[in-house]
């Protein structure tokens, strides 16, 4: 799945996240062993069209709706990041199982400065993985993390060159894709 608004940041309208729902939903039913979300351009999300929050996406049910589905999927979840993942937009990098990233890429959620408040399971995925301190850094004291410091906190698991971005992503995949769907999902569950 990609994020294809590089004219405005890959920023998210309504009518945006609505689609990504519906097509993470419909892979559930798919026997998909595999989905990617990446973004066209330099940015990967700048997060919620400006005005489109203000106007009250910043609240919409959608975002969880698309991360809980993410969440759900039987099946391998990659988020290639092809740059800065920003704001509600790191709600589906949280929800992936793997997260590899360029360099270039920053990490940051700016609700405080904002006046939003994050969606309701962000917060408990981003502690999972980076602990409360961090989180509290990045959500509270609105911290930019670069690449290389999000996986050293374990936020990405890999940074690697934009030139190998989509070798890395198949490489990473590789194993599912060659695996039943049955099988997939079976790990998947195990690990929890």
């Amino acid at each position: 799945m990609i994020i294809d608004r590089p004219d405005k940041a890959n920023s998210l309208t309504p009518d945006m996240l609505a689609a990504l729902s519906r097509e993470v939903e419909r892979a559930a039913d798919e026997d998909v062993r595999v989905l990617v979300l990446t973004g066209t351009g330099k940015v990967f999300s700048a997060g919620a069209d400006l005005d489109a929050a203000r106007a009250g996406l910043a609240t919409d049910p959608v975002w969880e709706r698309l991360s809980g589905a993410i969440v759900a999927l039987p099946c391998l979840t990659i988020a290639a990041l092809n740059g800065t993942a920003a704001g509600g937009a790191l709600g589906m990098v949280l929800a992936c199982d793997l997260r590899v990233a360029v360099p270039a890429a920053k990490i940051f959620y700016p609700v405080m400065k904002l006046g939003f408040l994050p969606q309701p399971s962000d917060p408990g995925r981003l502690s999972a993985l980076v602990g409360p301190a961090r989180a509290k850094m990045i959500l509270m004291a609105g911290a930019k993390i670069g690449a290389e410091e999000a996986a050293a906190w374990g936020l990405i698991d890999r940074v690697v060159p934009p030139e190998a971005l989509d070798e890395t992503v198949a490489t990473l995949a590789a194993d599912a894709l060659g695996a039943g769907p049955a099988h997939v999902a079976a790990i998947k569950r195990m690990i929890g």
